[in-house]
């Protein structure tokens, strides 16, 4: 993997001899206490003001602080005029902006499009406090207010709108949120690399326009440099016929338009495309991905695109990438390079007060509740899920922390956050068991295109030694005051198999009754479409799970969670995990449906219809999709089957499946006959309050 400076090795901002802020300022009043006459840096946001690592406003803002910058935060702000982004004056270098830990309609809207009634990351919960595409309207407000100073996006919605992007809410394909939001630069996956080089070149006079050879930022440009090669995506990975993308500067007549290629038999136009050039330098070649006008005119060439920018993801060898809005293309450099343990340590350990901003007093900020006795150890995912949108922003490359600082962190906990009272919630993050795990040689992990590394089988240079996280388990467990260590995080049991002794450590000392875990389907179908693996590895877990339960004298239960309505799955395939769910004892009634995220894989999938996951042509494999309501009702009634609201529909739909023999009063029966009074009214099966996630039986 290539190496990269340490971002902590920068010469300071002057400003650092104003010291450490207790809390970043939010308002006016806080700015005079620290005796700064301006920020450097203002930070807009979509969450409340949480100043601990799991934020990332919090994250970026220490950080730049730690380099020298005065950093000022504006949460939440008002949306409707522009007086609100006016509040700490105008920034020295530039307005960073985020949406917040997540994507603002993913935040507001359910999968079935309805508006959510809370908020975890505002005070007490309440809902309406951020607008929809939260980033585009904070661009375009802090542009209002102050004339001229740059604008930076990023976090998860801005990085997963980077390019081109099928919106599942206005059920269109949609520009990069650049183009939108006007932005001068967007930052994607974890920023600090790019942010911490930014911020130190804009301080030395650099224009933001000037700054182009970031890894892991976006902007908009006319033309490419002279030294660069350009390639069409299309020569690497055919998709079929393709229309050009057209010069906006050429001057076309009949003539020339007549004479530029010959027609097929159909009157088509056919394209020839030169041969790319050999043995060219990738540092200095971009990839044309087919234009916004393509890829929304043509569901083909969206999924051709999909496929060619998740084939270019990997720090060691990605190449930049470019698509065409108009008259200007957005230009993709490479990922960042991941952090070291040594630079994560030190982004961990910032000086964070480790609780809500003072201003917000008593209130009860949700998601801060959920984890302030939990700790991050690592970042990344190569588990590949397509429905999951971890590893086009945090990356496939594991990014772990070391022993110590993680150990540290725990005593911050113990010593400084209020109400503890010995239990740490979780040690994890994206997944709970891929600490320190990676390639077995760094020369494969660099030139590796694989999307997954656990599918469609464990790499056999995947390294999975489990040892560093058992012996971080213990030694967790041994700190003093630290009674009891639980694990949260979601688990990949496919990994976790290989390992017997880490299930022993595991369910013997930090399970507390229940353990999440995500088979996700039953079914081959489509589980190969989440590139998930299939459910004889959930009954190798489960195996071991419940005798080194057993062997722990203790009973606990694995809690399965399962999408419904995911591309590629039929009806058939629901019923079938619904008997499954019957014959083991299951009664989920937390149901999830199958959300679109922007630039997902499955997403290309359910927009497209085809498969990137596989070369993308005219004649390639279609993938059915779940798109109206009343299916999307029935997938979601089937991992429901248990609850009398759904069982008309159930009922209805073994009829036309010719199925009916399911239907009845005993246990091979899958729905009763029968109707008690008073159900039934609810197509939706919407879940009853105080009703326990899910019910097992023995």
């Amino acid at each position: 993997m290539m190496t990269a400076p340490d971002i902590f090795s920068h010469r300071k901002h002057w400003a650092y001899k104003l010291g450490t802020a207790p809390e970043l300022p939010m308002s006016r009043a806080e700015m005079d206490l620290l005796g700064w006459d301006s920020c450097d840096i203002v930070i807009l946001t979509g969450d409340a003001y949480v100043d601990h690592p799991s934020f990332g406003m919090a994250i970026i803002g220490r950080l730049l602080e730690a380099q020298g910058f005065r950093v000022g935060i504006i949460a939440q702000p008002d949306w409707t005029s522009v007086e609100d982004f006016r509040r700490l004056g105008r920034p020295n270098l530039f307005f960073g902006i985020t949406a917040g830990n997540m994507d603002s309609m993913v935040n507001r809207y359910t999968s079935d499009r309805r508006q959510r009634s809370d908020d975890a990351y505002t005070p007490d919960g309440a809902a309406g406090r951020r607008p929809d595409r939260s980033v585009t309207v904070y661009a375009q407000r802090a542009r209002e207010a102050f004339k001229g100073v740059p604008i930076v996006i990023g976090g998860i919605e801005a990085s997963l709108r980077r390019i081109a992007h099928y919106d599942h809410w206005s059920e269109q394909i949609r520009r990069s949120v650049l183009v939108d939001a006007k932005a001068d630069l967007l930052i994607y996956g974890n920023a600090e690399r790019a942010l911490v080089e930014l911020a130190h070149r804009l301080a030395r006079g650099e224009p933001i326009e000037q700054i182009r050879d970031l890894r892991g930022t976006a902007f908009m440009t006319r033309g490419r440099p002279d030294d660069w090669t350009e390639i069409d995506s299309s020569g690497l990975d055919r998709p079929g016929r393709v229309d050009p993308h057209p010069d906006p500067y050429a001057v076309a007549s009949k003539e020339t338009d007549a004479n530029a290629s010959p027609r097929a038999p159909d009157g088509a136009r056919v394209i020839r495309f030169q041969p790319r050039p050999q043995r060219t330098d990738r540092t200095r070649t971009v990839v044309r991905l087919p234009s916004f006008a393509q890829v929304r005119e043509d569901p083909v060439l969206y999924a051709h695109a999909s496929r060619v920018f998740h084939l270019e993801t990997n720090p060691g060898n990605a190449r930049a990438l470019v698509q065409a809005h108009g008259d200007r293309d957005v230009w993709l450099n490479p990922p960042p390079i991941p952090l070291s343990t040594a630079e994560l340590d030190r982004v961990y350990e910032l000086p964070y007060s480790r609780r809500p901003h003072s201003s917000y007093g008593e209130a009860r900020i949700p998601a801060w509740e959920m984890i302030r006795f939990s700790v991050n150890i690592m970042r990344g995912c190569f588990g590949g899920c397509t429905f999951c949108s971890i590893t086009e922003h945090e990356g496939r490359i594991i990014q772990s922390r070391s022993e110590e600082s993680i150990l540290r962190e725990l005593e911050e906990i113990r010593d400084r956050t209020p109400g503890f009272t010995g239990t740490i919630s979780d040690l994890g993050g994206p997944t709970a068991n891929m600490y320190r795990l990676a390639c077995k040689d760094p020369r494969i992990e660099s030139s590796c295109r694989r999307p997954s590394c656990v599918y469609p089988d464990v790499c056999p240079n995947l390294n999975t030694d489990h040892a560093p996280l058992i012996r971080l388990y213990r030694r967790a467990r041994a700190i003093p005051g630290i009674k009891r260590v639980l694990i949260a995080s979601g688990l990949r049991y496919d990994l976790a198999v290989r390992s017997p002794e880490y299930i022993r450590e595991l369910v013997t000392h930090h399970v507390g009754g229940y353990l999440k875990i995500a088979p996700e389907h039953t079914e081959a179908g489509p589980l190969s479409k989440m590139m998930k693996p299939g459910i004889g590895t959930y009954d190798r877990f489960k195996e071991l799970f419940d005798r080194y339960s057993r062997e722990a004298g203790k009973e606990q239960y694995l809690i399965p969670y399962f999408i419904a309505a995911h591309p590629g799955t039929s009806d058939e395939d629901m019923l079938n995990l619904a008997l499954w769910l019957k014959r083991n004892g299951f009664r989920p009634d937390q149901v999830q449906g199958f959300l679109p995220t922007p630039m997902a894989t499955a997403s290309a999938m359910y927009y497209s219809g085809r498969n990137p996951l596989k070369r993308i042509t005219r004649d390639s494999e279609r993938v059915p999709v779940v798109r109206k309501q009343r299916q999307r009702r029935l997938h979601k009634a089937f991992l429901r089957y248990h609850d009398p609201e759904n069982w008309p529909l159930l009922r209805e739909a073994l009829k036309e499946m010719g199925r009916s023999e399911l239907i009845g009063n005993g246990k091979r029966h899958l729905v009763p006959a029968f109707q008690p009074a008073g159900t039934g009214l609810s197509p939706e099966g919407r879940r009853r309050p105080g009703r326990p996630a899910v019910r097992h039986r023995r």
